[in-house]
Protein backbone atom coordinates (compact mmCIF):
# COMPACT_ATOMS: atom_id res chain seq x y z
CA UNK A 1 0.00 0.00 0.00
CA UNK A 2 3.03 2.09 0.81
CA UNK A 3 4.41 1.61 -2.37
CA UNK A 4 1.45 2.77 -4.44
CA UNK A 5 0.70 5.23 -2.15
CA UNK A 6 4.17 6.83 -2.96
CA UNK A 7 3.85 6.41 -6.22
CA UNK A 8 0.64 8.55 -6.57
CA UNK A 9 1.64 11.11 -4.48
CA UNK A 10 5.03 11.28 -6.38
CA UNK A 11 2.44 11.72 -9.58
CA UNK A 12 0.43 14.33 -7.83
CA UNK A 13 3.12 16.19 -5.55
CA UNK A 14 6.32 15.65 -7.04
CA UNK A 15 9.76 14.46 -5.10
CA UNK A 16 9.91 13.67 -1.45
CA UNK A 17 7.16 10.96 -0.97
CA UNK A 18 9.44 7.60 -1.51
CA UNK A 19 8.57 4.77 0.79
CA UNK A 20 11.17 5.41 3.30
CA UNK A 21 9.79 9.09 3.37
CA UNK A 22 6.04 7.83 3.93
CA UNK A 23 7.37 5.54 6.77
CA UNK A 24 9.21 8.75 8.79
CA UNK A 25 5.93 10.65 8.17
CA UNK A 26 4.04 7.88 9.75
CA UNK A 27 6.25 7.54 12.59
CA UNK A 28 6.08 10.96 13.13
CA UNK A 29 2.70 11.13 13.64
CA UNK A 30 2.90 8.51 15.49
CA UNK A 31 5.69 9.91 18.12
CA UNK A 32 4.49 13.34 17.76
CA UNK A 33 0.29 12.82 18.27
CA UNK A 34 0.44 16.40 19.89
CA UNK A 35 1.06 18.73 17.33
CA UNK A 36 1.36 21.59 20.04
CA UNK A 37 4.14 20.06 21.82
CA UNK A 38 6.63 20.33 18.86
CA UNK A 39 9.30 23.05 18.47
CA UNK A 40 9.51 25.41 15.48
CA UNK A 41 13.13 25.94 16.89
CA UNK A 42 13.66 22.14 15.36
CA UNK A 43 14.45 20.63 11.76
CA UNK A 44 12.65 17.68 9.99
CA UNK A 45 16.26 16.08 10.76
CA UNK A 46 15.99 16.71 14.35
CA UNK A 47 12.65 14.92 14.95
CA UNK A 48 14.29 11.93 12.72
CA UNK A 49 16.65 11.49 15.04
CA UNK A 50 14.56 12.18 18.29
CA UNK A 51 12.19 9.37 16.79
CA UNK A 52 14.60 6.35 17.05
CA UNK A 53 14.36 7.53 21.55
CA UNK A 54 11.98 5.07 22.37
CA UNK A 55 12.17 6.41 25.92
CA UNK A 56 9.24 9.20 25.95
CA UNK A 57 10.60 11.05 29.03
CA UNK A 58 14.12 10.85 27.29
CA UNK A 59 12.92 11.75 24.52
CA UNK A 60 11.32 15.08 25.60
CA UNK A 61 14.50 15.54 27.42
CA UNK A 62 16.44 15.36 24.44
CA UNK A 63 13.99 17.99 22.38
CA UNK A 64 14.17 20.45 25.29
CA UNK A 65 17.77 20.24 25.82
CA UNK A 66 18.23 20.66 21.86
CA UNK A 67 16.04 23.89 21.84
CA UNK A 68 17.53 25.50 24.91
CA UNK A 69 21.48 24.78 23.82
CA UNK A 70 20.80 25.44 19.94
CA UNK A 71 22.66 21.40 18.71
CA UNK A 72 22.88 20.93 15.73
CA UNK A 73 21.60 17.72 14.19
CA UNK A 74 25.33 16.66 14.30
CA UNK A 75 25.74 17.40 18.62
CA UNK A 76 22.10 16.03 19.26
CA UNK A 77 22.83 12.43 17.63
CA UNK A 78 26.22 12.61 19.44
CA UNK A 79 24.24 13.03 22.75
CA UNK A 80 21.89 10.35 21.89
CA UNK A 81 24.59 7.96 20.80
CA UNK A 82 26.43 8.52 23.93
CA UNK A 83 23.26 8.08 26.39
CA UNK A 84 23.47 11.53 27.59
CA UNK A 85 20.33 11.26 29.29
CA UNK A 86 21.19 7.92 31.30
CA UNK A 87 24.59 9.76 32.40
CA UNK A 88 22.24 12.94 33.44
CA UNK A 89 20.50 10.57 35.51
CA UNK A 90 23.21 8.42 36.89
CA UNK A 91 24.87 11.54 38.26
CA UNK A 92 21.44 12.93 39.69
CA UNK A 93 21.31 9.34 41.87
CA UNK A 94 24.38 9.52 42.88
CA UNK A 95 24.39 13.16 44.48
CA UNK A 96 20.67 11.85 45.91
CA UNK A 97 22.71 8.68 47.53
CA UNK A 98 25.47 10.45 48.96
CA UNK A 99 22.98 13.18 50.71
CA UNK A 100 20.89 10.16 51.96
CA UNK A 101 23.75 7.98 53.76
CA UNK A 102 24.88 11.39 55.81
CA UNK A 103 21.69 11.86 56.44
CA UNK A 104 21.39 8.39 58.24
CA UNK A 105 22.75 9.33 60.86
CA UNK A 106 24.58 6.00 61.41
CA UNK A 107 28.96 7.04 61.20
CA UNK A 108 29.15 8.18 57.72
CA UNK A 109 31.32 10.32 56.80
CA UNK A 110 31.93 11.69 52.99
CA UNK A 111 35.42 11.03 51.48
CA UNK A 112 35.25 11.27 47.65
CA UNK A 113 32.95 10.99 44.84
CA UNK A 114 34.38 9.05 41.39
CA UNK A 115 37.35 8.12 43.62
CA UNK A 116 40.23 7.43 40.85
CA UNK A 117 42.29 4.44 41.33
CA UNK A 118 44.82 2.46 39.30
CA UNK A 119 45.10 -1.16 38.85
CA UNK A 120 47.69 -2.98 36.58
CA UNK A 121 48.27 0.37 34.79
CA UNK A 122 44.18 0.80 33.90
CA UNK A 123 42.45 3.43 35.32
CA UNK A 124 38.88 3.51 37.37
CA UNK A 125 36.30 5.22 38.99
CA UNK A 126 34.53 4.47 42.11
CA UNK A 127 31.33 6.33 42.41
CA UNK A 128 30.77 7.31 45.74
CA UNK A 129 33.53 6.41 48.90
CA UNK A 130 32.80 6.61 52.71
CA UNK A 131 34.64 6.00 55.97
CA UNK A 132 32.24 4.44 58.66
CA UNK A 133 33.75 5.78 62.21
CA UNK A 134 31.51 3.77 64.23
CA UNK A 135 32.15 0.41 62.09
CA UNK A 136 36.16 1.89 61.29
CA UNK A 137 35.82 0.94 57.68
CA UNK A 138 35.94 2.17 54.33
CA UNK A 139 32.50 1.77 52.42
CA UNK A 140 32.79 1.90 48.74
CA UNK A 141 29.53 2.55 46.08
CA UNK A 142 28.63 1.85 43.03
CA UNK A 143 25.87 2.97 40.97
CA UNK A 144 24.49 1.08 37.46
CA UNK A 145 21.88 2.20 35.22
CA UNK A 146 20.26 -0.50 33.64
CA UNK A 147 21.12 -4.49 34.15
CA UNK A 148 23.47 -5.41 36.76
CA UNK A 149 26.49 -7.97 35.47
CA UNK A 150 28.78 -10.44 36.81
CA UNK A 151 31.19 -8.09 35.60
CA UNK A 152 29.84 -5.00 37.84
CA UNK A 153 29.91 -7.30 40.73
CA UNK A 154 33.48 -8.36 39.62
CA UNK A 155 34.72 -5.21 39.70
CA UNK A 156 33.57 -4.20 43.07
CA UNK A 157 35.45 -7.29 44.32
CA UNK A 158 38.44 -5.96 42.94
CA UNK A 159 37.90 -1.77 44.32
CA UNK A 160 37.28 -3.99 47.89
CA UNK A 161 40.30 -5.75 47.45
CA UNK A 162 42.55 -3.02 46.48
CA UNK A 163 40.95 -0.66 49.41
CA UNK A 164 42.44 -3.87 51.82
CA UNK A 165 45.65 -4.15 50.24
CA UNK A 166 46.69 -0.44 50.00
CA UNK A 167 44.63 2.05 51.59
CA UNK A 168 43.75 0.30 55.00
CA UNK A 169 44.95 1.48 57.77
CA UNK A 170 45.99 0.32 61.35
CA UNK A 171 42.87 -0.26 63.12
CA UNK A 172 40.80 -0.60 60.33
CA UNK A 173 38.04 -3.36 59.61
CA UNK A 174 37.82 -4.69 56.05
CA UNK A 175 35.90 -2.41 53.48
CA UNK A 176 32.67 -2.97 52.20
CA UNK A 177 31.27 -2.82 48.79
CA UNK A 178 27.77 -1.77 47.36
CA UNK A 179 26.43 -2.31 44.00
CA UNK A 180 23.27 -0.97 43.25
CA UNK A 181 21.56 -1.09 40.10
CA UNK A 182 18.53 1.67 39.23
CA UNK A 183 16.24 -0.06 36.78
CA UNK A 184 12.61 1.90 35.37
CA UNK A 185 11.27 -1.88 36.01
CA UNK A 186 13.36 -3.06 39.10
CA UNK A 187 16.26 -2.42 41.32
CA UNK A 188 19.07 -4.65 42.64
CA UNK A 189 21.59 -4.26 45.92
CA UNK A 190 24.41 -6.21 46.41
CA UNK A 191 27.03 -6.20 49.27
CA UNK A 192 30.57 -6.71 49.02
CA UNK A 193 33.31 -8.05 51.18
CA UNK A 194 36.80 -9.86 51.34
CA UNK A 195 37.15 -13.33 50.99
CA UNK A 196 36.26 -14.62 54.24
CA UNK A 197 34.71 -11.83 55.94
CA UNK A 198 30.67 -12.73 55.74
CA UNK A 199 30.26 -13.72 59.37
CA UNK A 200 32.00 -9.89 60.39
CA UNK A 201 29.68 -8.58 57.90
CA UNK A 202 26.08 -10.58 60.02
CA UNK A 203 27.05 -10.21 62.95
CA UNK A 204 28.07 -6.20 63.00
CA UNK A 205 28.03 -4.20 59.72
CA UNK A 206 24.21 -5.10 59.72
CA UNK A 207 23.97 -3.50 62.66
CA UNK A 208 24.94 0.10 61.09
CA UNK A 209 24.40 -0.14 57.35
CA UNK A 210 21.75 0.40 55.36
CA UNK A 211 19.69 -3.14 54.95
CA UNK A 212 19.13 -4.13 51.29
CA UNK A 213 15.01 -3.08 51.66
CA UNK A 214 16.21 0.78 53.32
CA UNK A 215 18.53 1.39 49.93
CA UNK A 216 15.82 -0.96 47.46
CA UNK A 217 13.29 1.57 48.45
CA UNK A 218 15.01 4.46 48.51
CA UNK A 219 16.36 4.02 44.81
CA UNK A 220 13.13 2.86 43.44
CA UNK A 221 11.43 6.09 44.86
CA UNK A 222 14.32 8.80 43.65
CA UNK A 223 14.60 6.90 40.57
CA UNK A 224 10.52 7.32 40.19
CA UNK A 225 10.68 11.21 41.16
CA UNK A 226 13.63 11.96 38.78
CA UNK A 227 11.91 9.99 35.51
CA UNK A 228 8.97 12.00 36.02
CA UNK A 229 10.72 15.08 36.90
CA UNK A 230 12.26 14.51 33.38
CA UNK A 231 10.32 16.73 31.35
CA UNK A 232 9.86 19.45 32.93
CA UNK A 233 13.86 19.81 33.38
CA UNK A 234 15.19 22.73 32.84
Amino acid sequence: MLKELSNQMTWDFGKGFTVANLKNMRQFYLTFPNSYALRSELSWTHYRLLMRVENENARQFYMEEAVKSQWSTRQLERQINTFFYESDLEQALITHLQKFLLELGRGFSFVARQKRITFDGRHFRIDLVFYNYILKCFVLIDLKIGDLTHQDLGQMQMYVHYYERELMNEGDNPPIGIVLCADKSDAVVRYTLPEGETQVFASKYKLYLPSEEELLKELKREYQAMEAAQPDKE
